[in-house]
C-alpha cells in the first residue's frame, strides 16, 4: 500500500506531536507515524513540564502557536513560578502534570486538527532518491511518500535498557526498540553516535511515611503557560521532600561494581547536568545527603515519581538503598530505574530550519539531535515541521535568533557547536536572557508566528488586544504626574522615600517598595485603569509593570543585541574555501570547513574559532 502525503513526521513523543500540528495548521496534508496512538506525547521521565529555561520555552511554543503550553494547564496538578527571588528574567514556570491525562489531551488536539492522519505502525526505512528524502517504509509494509520527512524517534533508534547486568532492547520500559531505521539513514552519509539517558523508581505512595518528609505545595496565582487557556481545573496536589543518607550511601557504593555505568557496560555519555544517583556519590564523596524530590504521577493514582534517584543500579540495590531512608523504610515500587542508550544524529550536520544539509526534505528534531528535556523537544519540533510545510507551500524560512527565543539559542548551538553530552537548556546559555522573559514570548513571537501561519486568527487578536492593553498602562503611568501633598503619606506608611516634587508614575513604579497594584491604592485614576482590562488582567499588569521597572536594562540588551545583527547580516556561506585558507587555524579550518556557517556571527559561535580568525575573514571580506 503506497499512501501520499506533504510532510510524514516519524515518532509521537512531544517533538513529533508538536512539529504534526504545525505543520497540519499550516495547510500541509500530514501524516503522524507513531508505534502506539495510546501513548502519543508520553512523559517518559517525570510528568513535569517547564523549569528554568525550560518554562521560558514552553511559552514560547505556546506563543508560536504550538500546542504544550494549552496541554500542560488542562493536566497541571501542581504549578510554580520558580526563581522569584531573583528578576524577572529568571523567573521559570513549572507544572506537575497528571501523567494519563497528558497524553489524552494532546490526542484530542490532534483527533480535531484538520489535514493530520494518525498512522500506527514503525519506520523501517528511510527512501532516497537523488539526495532527496521521498518518505519511509514501514515494518508493515506500507510505502509513506512525502515531500517532507520530520525525524523524531527519541531514545528508540536501536535503544538497549539497563538495570544492573541485565540489558533490554527498548525505546522505553515495556516498548521496543526501532532496529535498522539509524542504518537506512546512516548509509546516505549522515553521522550518528549514541547517547544515554535514565530515569528513577517509581512508587507506591500507599508505602511511604509522608510524616518524615517535607511537604512542597503548590502555587495557585494567576500564572499559567498559555495566554489562551482556562483556568486549572484538575485537582491540585503537594509534592515532598526528604534526602538520601549516608547508609543509603553505603549500601549503593558497596554495589558500584555491578553499576552499568561503572563497569564499562555503558560506553556513551550522560547528561551532566541530571546524573544518576551512582554519578552523584562518585563526583561528590564527601557529600553525606542529596535531595530527593517525591512527585505524583497522576491526580488518581498511587504512582510516584522520586526525582533525584535515576539510578541504573540493580533492582535488589536500589529497593534496599532506598529503605535506608526514613520515609522510604516499607517502600514498595512498581518498577526500578534503569538507564537507556540510544542512537542520534550530529546536529551540526543541519541548518537552522533543522533540515539536513546532506538529503534535502529531511528534518530532524528532539533526542535525535542530542538533546533531552521535553520541552527542547517540543521547541524543535515546532521549528522542524513548520518548516517542512513552508519548504512544501514556499514562503520564508521560519529561523529564530538568539535574541528572540530561547529556541532560537538552542537551535543556534546545536548546528553550530554540536553536542558532547545530552543537551539541556539553561538561562545561562543566553545572551540575552533580560530579553528572553518568560512573561513576553507572545511580544517576540506571535506576530512572527502568524504571519508565517502558524499562530491562529484567534491568538493573534488575543495577543493584540493583550498588548494594548500593557501599552495603555505604561502611557497612563508615563503622563500621569502625582504630588507630593497627595501621596507623601502613603509612601511613608509604605517604607519608601517621600517625594520632593511632582513626579511621574513610572517613576515611583520603578521603587522596589512600589508596584502597579500597590499604587492603584492611592491613585484613583491608576485603579480605574487596571479594572478597565479585560480577563488575564493579572498578567496583562504584570507585564506592563516589567517594562517599566526595567526598562533601562532591557533597552540596553536590545542595543547590544542590536550591534550583534551587524554580524549576522554578513553572510558568508559559499564565499571560502576554508581548507586553503592558511591565514586561519588548523582548527578554524577544520570546523569552518564542517560546519559551513550562514553567516559571520554564526562562525565567531563556533568552538575553536577564535576572534582573530573572525578578524582574517573580515579582512578577506572587505578585500
Amino acid at each position: 500500500m503506497i499512501l501520499r502525503y506533504d510532510v510524514i513526521v516519524i515518532g509521537g513523543g512531544h517533538a513529533g506531536c508538536e512539529a504534526a500540528a504545525a505543520a497540519a495548521n499550516m495547510g500541509a496534508k500530514t501524516c503522524l507515524v507513531t508505534m502506539d496512538m495510546n501513548k502519543i506525547a508520553q512523559m517518559s521521565c517525570n510528568p513535569a513540564v517547564g523549569g528554568i529555561a525550560k518554562g521560558q520555552i514552553v511559552r514560547e511554543i505556546d506563543a508560536l502557536g504550538g500546542q504544550m503550553g494549552i496541554v500542560t494547564d488542562a493536566t497541571a496538578i501542581q504549578f510554580r513560578m520558580l526563581n522569584r527571588s531573583k528578576g524577572p528574567a529568571m523567573w521559570s514556570p513549572r507544572a506537575q502534570c497528571d501523567r494519563e491525562k497528558f497524553i489524552w489531551q494532546w490526542r484530542e488536539i490532534l483527533d480535531r486538527t484538520d489535514n493530520l492522519d494518525i498512522w500506527q505502525d514503525q519506520a523501517n526505512e528511510l527512501l532516497v532518491e537523488n539526495k532527496q528524502a521521498i518518505g519511509v517504509k514501514t515494518i508493515w509494509g506500507v510505502t509513506l511518500l512525502a515531500k517532507c520527512t520530520v525525524i523524531t524517534a527519541g531514545t528508540f533508534l536501536n535503544g538497549l535498557m539497563h538495570v544492573g547486568k541485565t540489558q533490554v532492547p527498548g525505546g522505553r520500559m515495556a516498548e521496543p526498540a526501532v532496529l535498522n531505521f539509524t542504518e537506512s539513514i546512516t548509509r546516505h552519509g549522515i553521522r550518528s553516535e549514541r547517547m544515554k539517558t535514565g530515569t528513577p523508581v517509581r512508587i507506591d505512595r500507599r508505602s511511604v511515611d509522608f510524616s518524615k518528609m517535607e511537604i512542597q505545595n503548590g502555587e495557585h496565582d494567576h500564572h499559567q503557560f498559555s495566554y489562551i487557556s482556562k483556568k486549572q481545573t484538575l485537582r491540585q496536589l503537594p509534592c515532598w521532600t526528604c534526602n538520601t543518607n549516608k547508609e543509603a550511601h553505603q549500601t549503593l557504593m558497596s554495589a558500584i561494581a555491578d553499576s552499568p555505568l561503572y563497569n564499562g557496560q555503558i560506553q556513551s555519555t550522560g547528561p551532566r547536568y541530571c546524573p544518576s544517583v551512582e554519578t552523584k556519590l562518585m563526583t561528590f564523596p564527601d557529600k553525606e545527603q542529596h535531595p530527593l524530590f517525591l512527585e505524583p504521577e497522576g491526580e488518581n493514582t498511587n504512582e510516584m515519581y522520586l526525582n533525584g534517584f535515576s539510578s541504573s543500579m540493580p533492582m535488589e540495590v536500589q529497593l534496599a538503598a532506598l529503605r535506608k531512608i526514613p520515609a522510604f523504610e516499607n517502600i514498595r515500587i512498581y518498577r526500578p530505574g534503569y538507564a537507556i542508550e540510544y542512537d542520534y544524529f550530529d546536529p551540526t550536520q543541519l541548518k537552522h530550519t533543522l533540515e539536513s544539509k546532506l538529503i534535502e526534505g529531511l528534518f530532524f528534531a528532539g533526542q535525535v539531535n542530542g538533546t533531552t528535556g521535553y520541552e527542547e523537544a517540543g521547541g524543535q519540533g515546532l521549528v522542524a515541521g513548520a518548516n517542512a510545510a513552508i519548504k512544501c507551500g514556499g514562503g520564508q524560512p521560519l529561523v529564530l535568533g538568539r535574541d528572540e527565543a530561547y529556541i532560537g539559542v538552542l537551535v543556534d548551538d546545536l548546528v553550530t557547536k554540536g553536542v558532547d553530552e545530552p543537551y539541556r537548556m539553561f538561562t545561562s546559555r543566553a545572551e540575552y536572557r533580560i530579553l528572553l522573559r518568560q512573561d513576553d514570548c507572545d511580544a517576540r513571537l506571535t506576530e512572527k508566528a502568524y504571519k508565517a501561519g502558524i499562530a491562529t486568527e484567534e491568538r493573534y487578536k488575543l495577543w493584540k488586544e493583550k498588548e494594548q492593553n500593557i501599552d495603555r498602562i505604561i502611557n497612563f503611568c508615563a503622563t500621569t504626574s502625582v504630588k507630593p501633598k497627595d501621596i507623601n503619606g502613603a509612601l511613608e506608611a509604605l517604607g519608601t522615600t517621600p517625594l520632593r516634587g511632582t513626579t511621574k508614575l513610572t517613576d515611583l513604579i520603578a521603587r522596589p517598595q512600589l508596584d502597579i497594584n500597590t499604587l492603584s491604592e492611592i491613585v484613583p485614576e491608576l485603579k480605574e485603569v487596571l479594572e478597565s482590562l479585560p480577563n488575564r488582567k493579572e498578567e496583562i499588569i504584570e507585564a506592563a509593570e516589567i517594562k517599566i521597572k526595567y526598562r533601562g536594562y532591557i533597552e540596553r540588551e536590545r542595543v547590544i543585541a542590536d550591534k550583534m545583527h551587524r554580524l549576522e547580516d554578513i553572510k558568508i556561506k559559499g564565499r571560502f574555501n576554508y581548507n586553503e585558507m592558511q591565514q586561519l587555524s588548523t582548527e578554524a579550518r577544520q570546523k569552518l570547513s564542517a560546519i559551513n556557517p550562514d553567516t559571520l556571527a554564526q562562525a565567531g559561535r563556533i568552538p575553536g574559532v577564535s576572534p582573530s580568525d573572525i578578524n582574517v575573514l573580515l579582512v578577506l571580506l572587505g578585500r
